[in-house]
């Protein structure tokens, strides 16, 4: 195993979390490793030990200690054909963005016991690129558009957009039952509780943050309803969480939804969550207008046509 390195951190770097630098240049090193370097002080910035939250700043000398990354052979990286879904779902790309359609079942990062995500393998796509990383996020099971910045300065820009809600964000989703009335608006703050076996689900309660959600009916199907679902606030799993708080679940949420309804999807080949990303649109400074649209997957296509011909 070769000894310790040491990286200068470059201008484009400067602004992120030391425990990110680190995820990213310690490719295939568990996250639960990559903190207890941390939390030993194996990881130095300047000859001294830093916290997770550190922020790099240009010019900081970062010391790596010698770690066992992953090797040839171990299912650490993505595999060619993931890497070419992968390219083929590029929207679009420039000097500082990266969109992508990107596919159902597919994490926008590793961890959890998760080898890789979105981020880390478009990270080996583009090894000349020196910084990639999440604008925002995307649950596993939902389909659609994904932003990733390629300089700090578009991610922190982005952020602001997002965090101040100025993205236009439009989803496609099929919830269950018939919409009634046909718009509604969902304007219900939602704080995070344990469920089942401990696991996080978000529930509309007084105490929680601000959240809302406007529904537009566009096709009515038997017990189904497709949505078009523009999202005004950013909060986890809100199309979710406010879609089952009306009593119209989205089709095949393992978490908030109706099993029993999602059993007749199922004969009909439904094998992932109906919610789809269409449509994101935002101002980036000094770059214009981005507007991208992800036509709905050939899945998802199929399963309406068959709800139409029942």
């Amino acid at each position: 195993m070769p000894g310790a390195t040491i990286h200068t951190v470059a201008a484009e770097l400067a602004g992120q979390r030391i425990d990110n630098f680190l995820l990213r240049e310690l490719k295939g090193v568990p996250r639960t490793r990559v903190y207890r370097l941390l939390r030993r002080g194996e990881v130095r910035v300047n000859g001294g030990r830093i916290r997770p939250t550190y922020r790099l700043a240009e010019g900081d000398r970062v010391r790596l200690p010698p770690v066992r990354q992953a090797a040839a052979g171990e299912a650490m990286a993505p595999s060619s054909a993931v890497m070419a879904r992968l390219e083929s779902a590029i929207i679009h790309e420039d000097d500082r963005l990266l969109i992508i359609d990107k596919p159902s079942g597919m994490a926008v990062h590793g961890g959890s016991g998760i080898a890789y995500g979105v981020v880390e393998a478009l990270r080996l796509m583009r090894p000349r690129a020196p910084f990639l990383d999440l604008a925002h996020r995307l649950d596993r099971g939902t389909s659609g558009c994904l932003v990733l910045a390629k300089r700090r300065s578009a991610l922190r820009a982005l952020h602001s957009e997002f965090r101040d809600n100025r993205v236009d964000k439009h989803y496609l989703a099929l919830l269950r039952g018939p919409l009634s009335p046909p718009q509604q608006r969902i304007d219900a703050p939602l704080r995070a509780e344990a469920g089942k076996g401990g696991e996080r689900v978000m529930r509309v309660h007084p105490a929680g943050q601000s959240a809302r959600t406007d529904v537009a009916l566009l096709e009515s199907y038997d017990g189904w309803s497709l949505v078009r679902a523009t999202l005004h606030t950013g909060r986890t799993h809100q199309i979710r969480a406010h879609a089952a708080s009306i009593g119209h679940p989205v089709a095949m949420d393992a978490r908030y939804g109706d099993d029993r309804a999602d059993r007749g999807l199922r004969t009909l080949g439904l094998r992932r969550l109906f919610l789809h990303a269409e449509h994101l649109g935002f101002e980036l400074p000094g770059h214009g207008r981005i507007d991208v649209t992800a036509p709905l997957p050939d899945d998802l296509q199929a399963l309406l046509s068959r709800l139409e011909h029942q």
